[in-house]
């Protein structure tokens, strides 16, 4: 890492591809929505798990 010379120029590289870009892969803002999409629906499906549910009553 430190004595690779390619390595000053692909962080030039990636800063110029946008605030969001993943630094190893290159993936940009895409990732970010799609991994913040799965996050609140695995947020969602947990709270649901945990609070109670109230019986129906007939």
């Amino acid at each position: 890492m430190y004595n690779n010379p390619v390595a000053p120029m692909a962080g030039l590289t990636a800063g110029g591809m946008g605030s969001g870009t993943l630094a190893a892969t290159g993936a940009g803002d895409l990732f970010w929505f799609a991994l913040a999409a799965f996050a609140m629906l695995a947020l969602g499906l947990a709270i649901k798990r945990i609070v109670p549910v109230r019986a129906q009553q007939n």
